[in-house]
């Protein structure tokens, strides 16, 4: 498994937006965020739709639990921990706790194979009425480029790492592309529901938990909804077990009530504070410091840092709508880093400013007093004027004749120490 810093930059990377944008003041590029709900929030908003889930309560306490416990009265009942990570039925609590008690699950960090070593505290649990399950399969509706909108993907094998049955099995994943204005057809969801191996009554069942699940994803906007066991029980029913819904910043201004459900207490601070000026940071675990615009230069950064024998502390994207204000604010963050012992600030300055930047690096060394050592690199929009600028500011600020000059200088500095 990648380490769940790394699989972040690379989520973070891969999913960020490249947008070929012409040189013109009218278009802006900005960092794209994502909002992932919490399981139990997913539920309440697939249950608002009409989509079949188990009963359940939330609780924040062990004595919550159990009053949850009673209101359900149900003959037997499940926990399940709310963290945003994957496997968690498989983690195990600090409290050595492997299973189900809510005075061991809440207050204790949970570690999966998607969490970091530590773990993630889990602050809230769900208590559900449990279900037998006969099958599982799996089922999810997302945005999908390759066909300009919506596509229905499912597979008969639920309950398992997708990601992984893609890789080894191919042929047990089916697709449905959706056309945008049409919707989902009648057909669709039967020949889903089909492929997925519900029958008799089932069919229908599914068919029609199929087609409540696409209007949830039409009237809330997501970036994929994803269910994962998509269940049928031994008692004739189909429920969605376990529930993902994704977001990116495209549907805040129309979902703001969803969008104020975001909990950022299992983001690191840096984050918090970095995501205030529309900044995007992501910690690693080396020492040098990575400053640039946009994510592919980001990868770039990092990936040639590794090449000459260092290691990255962070990247922090200025993305392109960038103002002196937030170069200031970006080298705050980074220096407050007790690991950073070098900078390396790479932009490309096509729709971003290079003389911006210059007077953004300039203002912050100065107020900062910047104490480590800092590498240069520029290309594009006012580039002169920028290095006019760094050159006679009498800083000491390393200008570097490309990105491998300047990751060159940066591990030397690092190696100096």
């Amino acid at each position: 498994q990648p380490h769940p810093r790394s699989a972040k930059l690379l989520r973070a990377l891969v999913l960020s937006p490249m947008l070929l944008v012409a040189q013109s003041q009218a278009f802006q590029f900005t960092s794209r965020r994502w909002l992932n709900l919490q399981e139990y929030q997913s539920k309440k908003l697939m249950s608002d739709y009409g989509v079949r889930v188990q009963r359940f309560f939330v609780a924040d306490s062990a004595n919550e639990a159990l009053q949850a416990d009673k209101r359900l009265n149900a003959k037997e009942i499940v926990l399940k921990a709310q963290i945003l990570a994957g496997g968690r039925g498989k983690g195990v609590f600090n409290s050595g706790l492997k299973g189900g008690l809510a005075e061991q699950m809440i207050g204790y960090n949970l570690a999966t194979k998607q969490t970091p070593k530590g773990g993630v505290k889990v602050n809230k649990v769900i208590v559900a009425e449990a279900l037998d399950i006969a099958r599982e399969t799996y089922l999810a509706i997302l945005m999908d480029r390759s066909c300009n909108g919506p596509m229905l993907v499912g597979s008969p094998q639920g309950g398992v790492d997708i990601e992984e049955l893609v890789a080894s099995n191919p042929e047990l994943i089916f697709k449905e592309q959706i056309g945008i204005f049409e919707g989902i057809k009648d057909s669709q969801a039967q020949r889903m529901a089909e492929n997925l191996g519900f029958l008799g009554p089932l069919k229908n069942q599914a068919a029609d938990q199929i087609k409540k699940l696409y209007n949830v994803f039409l009237k809330v906007d997501p970036s994929q909804v994803e269910v994962n066991p998509f269940s049928e029980t031994p008692e004739g029913q189909v429920v969605c077990f376990d529930a993902k819904i994704n977001f990116d910043d495209n549907a805040e201004f129309p979902q703001k009530n969803i969008f104020a459900m975001d909990n950022k207490s299992e983001n690191e601070p840096i984050e918090n504070e970095a995501a205030r000026y529309d900044l995007k940071h992501i910690g690693l675990d080396g020492n040098i410091a990575c400053f640039v615009n946009g994510a592919g230069l980001a990868m770039a950064t990092c990936d040639i840092i590794f090449l000459n024998g260092g290691k990255p502390a962070n990247f922090l994207d200025l993305g392109g709508s960038v103002k002196e204000a937030q170069v200031y604010q970006a080298f705050k963050l980074l220096t407050a880093d007790p690991k950073v012992e070098a900078i390396l600030l790479s932009i490309f300055g096509g729709i971003v400013n290079c003389a911006i930047i210059a007077n953004g690096i300039t203002k912050a060394c100065r107020e900062l007093e910047l104490k480590v050592p800092m590498m240069v690199r520029l290309e594009g929009t006012n580039v002169q004027e920028a290095q006019s600028i760094l050159s006679s500011s009498g800083l000491p600020i390393t200008s570097t004749i490309d990105l491998e000059d300047a990751a060159r200088k940066a591990v030397d500095n690092v190696s100096k120490k």
